[in-house]
């Protein structure tokens, strides 16, 4: 992946925090996967029950960049949301957007914490479980708007939640689909499934 690619997809990201965190509401975890440093689009979690749902539907992000045959993967999520939807430790600065990139030889952990400054608004959130269980906004607070602080260098093999770390296994291992178009079943299935799919034009089934 290339300089620009990784700027506009860390602006995205960023951009994505503000918006949802205006309206009161976590965001949710997105893996973007890429073959041959072209995007093939961003899938965001679906709703899932705080627990084991919530861990099974992160690994489950996996799908579409195997079905893919992706070659990288960037994965974004919230330290605090995911520790709370998942029901495991905080490991990290929180609040704290996370991005690691990975290939099939490893990963790099980038942490851009901030804290959060309210604004005026009633907006109920939700966490990463997508239904509201456990979390209002990322730590039960109403609308705010993210204050970045300085960020921490790359970490190579950086420490990863065990659902992330497994969504990055899984999306270089070969997915076992008997179907005459893989990738395309696996994005109307994971939409069936309640997941949001958005596929960049070069890669739309």
């Amino acid at each position: 992946m290339d300089t620009q690619t990784w700027d506009a997809l860390v602006a995205s990201m960023k951009n994505a925090y503000t918006a949802d965190l205006a309206e009161g509401r976590a965001p949710r975890p997105v893996i973007m996967p890429l073959v041959r440093g072209e995007l093939v689009g961003l899938v965001w979690l679906r709703p899932a029950e705080a627990g084991e749902d919530a861990m099974s539907a992160i690994v489950e992000l996996s799908n579409v960049a195997s079905a893919a045959g992706a070659d990288e993967v960037v994965l974004a999520w919230e330290t605090q949301d995911v520790a709370t939807a998942c029901r495991l430790p905080v490991v990290g600065p929180a609040p704290c957007l996370n991005l690691v990139h990975a290939t099939k030889d490893g990963h790099v952990l980038h942490q851009l914490p901030y804290t959060h400054q309210p604004v005026d608004s009633s907006a109920d959130g939700h966490g990463a479980n997508g239904e509201g269980a456990d979390s209002q906004g990322v730590d039960g607070q109403g609308a705010a708007e993210p204050v970045w602080l300085p960020v921490p260098g790359p970490q190579p093999g950086g420490d990863l939640a065990p659902p992330v770390q497994a969504a990055l296994k899984y999306s270089f291992t070969p997915l076992d689909l008997d179907h005459p178009s893989p990738f395309g079943v696996t994005v109307l299935l994971m939409e069936d499934d309640g997941y949001t799919v958005h596929l960049t034009d070069t890669f739309t089934p």
